[in-house]
């Protein structure tokens, strides 16, 4: 793990000897998780510190960097689409001031998050198999986070359906995107207008020690979504608006 603490620590993390083997641990349960369960296609160990643990780090690191939250703040989080937990449970590992929830509507994938927070001992870490079309409509869930993240989900104006109706007026979206950044951002002008966010900035996510640079995008709760959104399940990514 020693990519990972050299690269935390760039981007402004020093991690406890007890952080870094509860890396070490997620990294062990995932590759065994794997095998039952298709959760990521990188799994040598300088991949997954540099593409998922690293940039995940990244992602609170530049919510920090912009002011939005900084390192050691109590809020809440959702992970949207969580899958292996990237980057929820790695910013939740770096910061105990985190209360995170992981949505995940795949029930293999799902199950897999509920025995990884039990082996690394975040009891306090919900897990929520479900899609995020339904859970947006519960009252628990609407409107109550401060920062949803969002990773390898959908293209922009349907992600931004499957998560604006989680923030509460002011949170914040975060969603490291790819080379398609620009592209998905200009198609967004309706689906910003009509839930009520709008584009805080698109840049570079600066990775220590890492490979191409994924995109940050970050978009801002600025009014209430309407209560007809997100529409039913499976209409977003289908008819993205």
């Amino acid at each position: 793990m020693e990519i990972l603490r050299h690269g935390a620590a760039a981007l402004g993390l020093q991690l406890t000897d007890q952080q870094v083997e509860r890396f070490r641990t997620y990294y062990q349960a995932l590759l065994e998780g794997n095998r039952r369960v298709n959760l990521t296609t990188v799994t040598d160990a300088e991949g997954v510190q540099r593409r998922h643990f690293l940039e995940s780090l990244a992602v609170g690191a530049a919510l920090h960097r912009h002011g939005i939250r900084p390192w050691g703040t109590p809020a809440r989080f959702l992970d949207v689409g969580a899958g292996a937990g990237f980057p929820g449970l790695p910013i939740r590992l770096a910061d105990a001031a985190v209360r995170l929830v992981l949505l995940e509507a795949t029930a293999k994938k799902a199950a897999f998050l509920s025995h990884l927070t039990t082996r690394l001992g975040l009891g306090e870490v919900a897990v929520l198999a479900e899609r995020a079309e339904t859970a947006a409509r519960d009252p628990a869930h609407r409107e109550s986070y401060d920062i949803v993240l969002a990773r390898a989900v959908a293209p922009l104006p349907a992600l931004l359906e499957l998560t604006l109706p989680f923030l509460r007026t002011g949170g914040v979206l975060a969603a490291p995107k790819g080379s398609g950044a620009a592209q998905e951002v200009a198609a967004s002008a309706r689906a910003l207008r009509e839930l009520g966010g709008r584009l805080r900035l698109s840049e570079p996510l600066p990775v220590p020690d890492g490979g191409p640079q994924p995109v940050l995008v970050l978009v801002e709760k600025v009014a209430p979504t309407p209560e007809r959104y997100p529409r039913r399940p499976g209409v977003p990514t289908k008819r993205p608006l």
